[in-house]
């Protein structure tokens, strides 16, 4: 007996989005399944942080659609998205830096939960809120970090305090911009670690923003390659590396194991 094809968690079809004369998505497809790490790449200008905003809603598509678990989403507000499991991590962090490590996810538990308008001060006095916020913290390796300010963390540490704060709205599909940008070897490594764990015991749907090439050849189970706009190329890692337009046009004659 045949099983029923898996609905992708994001269908993206025919994306379109100009600034003027210039087209910085073009017509761009693309899917991402259940469980599935799903990497996309391309030189900088290649129109990918653009197609990550259109996802998240932070601009709208010229043309084509957006659909999540088979809901059409291409005209739903950001805070929308983010209540049905759409979460984006964003590429330059953006925390409370006076505020606690704690305080920080905690805010971001209460984001989605209905008594959020009420913010800090109800905040505060929710033991409930704080304790899954302290889980969290625990899930990314920060828990020894909770009582400190974030301004006091290092590069690193933020980056792996804002993937805390998107795991805290209880994502379906979690959209990492750049996750190891400006991270040292060691930071990287705890972040790949942290991604791969994401997968391993959540079975988390990732759609993965990355220049680090290393860490997107161990991490991805598919590969879009990105470039002026249009995904000139998609598929496994094998057939990524092996792709001659690719290596033109990207990667060149690196060797990635």
């Amino acid at each position: 007996m045949s099983r029923e094809p898996t609905l992708p968690v994001l269908d993206v079809r025919a994306l379109v989005k100009s600034f003027g004369a210039l087209r910085a998505t073009d017509h761009v497809s693309l899917q991402v399944h259940p469980g599935e790490i799903h990497a996309l790449i391309g030189p900088n200008g290649a129109g990918k942080t653009t197609l990550v905003a259109q996802l998240s809603g932070q601009l709208s598509p010229d043309e084509g659609q957006i659909a999540f678990r088979g809901q059409d989403i291409t005209a739903l507000a950001p805070h929308a998205r983010v209540d049905l499991g759409l979460v984006r991590s964003f590429q330059i962090t953006r925390l409370f830096k006076s505020f606690s490590v704690l305080d920080n996810v905690a805010l971001a538990v209460q984001s989605r939960q209905a008594q959020r308008a009420s913010f800090w001060r109800a905040v505060a006095q929710d033991h409930a809120v704080y304790a899954q916020a302290a889980a969290v913290l625990d899930e990314v390796g920060l828990s020894a970090c909770a009582d400190q300010l974030a301004s006091a963390l290092s590069h690193g540490e933020r980056r792996v305090l804002e993937l805390a704060l998107a795991l805290a709205t209880e994502p379906q599909l979690l959209l990492l911009d750049e996750p190891m940008a400006g991270t040292g070897p060691d930071e990287s490594a705890r972040i790949v670690e942290l991604i791969e764990s994401l997968r391993r015991d959540k079975h988390m749907a990732i759609l993965l923003v990355e220049h680090d090439m290393e860490a997107v050849f161990r991490l991805a189970d598919r590969i879009s390659v990105l470039v002026n706009g249009a995904v000139i190329a998609s598929g496994t890692p094998d057939a990524i590396r092996q792709d001659a337009q690719v290596r033109a046009a990207y990667l060149g004659d690196e060797v990635i194991a």
